[in-house]
């Protein structure tokens, strides 16, 4: 990981490394055991702090990420819930580079995940010549998060059968892995200061595997809501698009009247009413990927900015997801909202709506 600047996404505690090193160096405040930093300091690298020149990196409530790191300054793990596209992973990821200093020991939970991928599994060429042993070990996120003291990331746990997920009962309760395959103190890990669990989970996925009681009473629950203020939304869509934009090779900002119209847009599908409101997931995540596209076509295809009609092409991808009636949803939208709103970008892209397909 030497040259980083050949990385498509660098993980939290490389792309802000001078800011964490300044805030370590820094801080005086009392830290929880384990910890890399204070909670106070924390929290500015979470939510910014411009007298030290520290970057916001989260758009949401701070209070919300007070109560995360007082979650994970007990013995209970945090779950951040939440429509998808609401920064629940990029939450997840600062914290943990604050706390830990680490973000990537991680699992990715989903239907083919396996109790090996949380715990430990082996080298089974080592393992038939030499037979159990800690040589032949190889640890999974949630043992070297236990022996190392750092957190653990656990994404879409809800993907994850059921019996995956008890098998964090114990890990949660006792603090400790047994390894049955070895004797003696290598046969159990215990966690060390600093050790937890931050999980996240889309409420779109509430029912698919249902977390079970016993389960959800080892962790604090904490909702991550879309982002309520439109020019918020909107600074941030330019802020990000922007970054990939300029790592894209793009020599042009996207413009800001089209991404006005294009944020206006997301937000008019998601919180619509009745026949006006995509089923598909409309979230700021995606917004940014749009305007990516956006800005990616009008310089690579014509050397320019992104254009409205450029938006109409990006949308269709976005829409047309899950159901079929969303692409006519977004039809009806272009053509009787759209048309409706003053500007020059609004009137573009009613003229555009020609270029859905079907």
């Amino acid at each position: 990981m030497s040259d980083n600047t050949s990385l498509q996404r660098p993980p939290a505690e490389i792309r802000f490394a001078d800011e964490l090193k300044r805030l370590r160096a820094d801080d005086s405040g009392p830290r929880p055991p384990g910890w890399a930093m204070s909670l106070q300091a924390a929290r500015r690298f979470i939510v910014g702090d411009p007298a030290r020149d520290i970057s916001r990196k989260f758009v949401g409530d701070p209070s919300l990420v007070d109560r995360a790191l007082v979650t994970l300054a007990t013995s209970r793990g945090l779950m951040l819930v939440g429509e998808p596209g609401t920064a629940k992973s990029l939450l997840s990821e600062l914290i943990a580079a604050a706390v830990s200093g680490e973000s990537t020991l991680t699992i990715q939970g989903g239907a083919a995940t396996t109790e090996d991928q949380i715990k430990y599994s082996w080298n089974y060429a080592l393992l038939v010549a030499e037979g159990p042993s800690t040589r032949s070990l190889v640890p999974a996120p949630m043992l070297r998060g236990m022996a190392e003291g750092r957190i653990v990331r656990f994404e879409e746990i809800t993907r994850c059968p059921l019996e995956v997920q008890d098998s964090l009962l114990s890990l949660l309760s006792e603090r400790v892995v047994a390894i049955p395959e070895l004797t003696g103190p290598d046969g159990m890990v215990f966690a060390k200061a600093g050790f937890n669990v931050i999980a996240t989970a889309n409420t779109r996925d509430r029912g698919v595997n249902e977390m079970s009681a016993a389960l959800k009473r080892r962790f604090n629950f904490e909702t991550v809501f879309p982002i309520p203020d439109f020019q918020t939304e909107l600074s941030l869509v330019e802020q990000e698009a922007g970054k990939l934009l300029a790592q894209s090779g793009v020599g042009l900002p996207p413009r800001r009247d089209v991404l006005e119209v294009l944020v206006r847009t997301f937000r008019d599908l998601r919180d619509g009413n009745g026949s006006d409101r995509l089923s598909t997931v409309m979230s700021t995540a995606e917004a940014v990927s749009v305007a990516h596209a956006v800005g990616l076509r009008g310089w690579f295809l014509r050397g320019e900015e992104g254009t409205p009609a450029d938006v109409v092409e990006c949308l269709a991808g976005t829409a047309a997801k899950d159901n079929a009636d969303d692409l006519a949803r977004l039809r009806r939208y272009l053509e009787q909202h759209a048309s409706r709103r003053k500007g020059e970008q609004w009137q573009a892209l009613h003229q555009a709506r020609h270029l859905l397909p079907g």
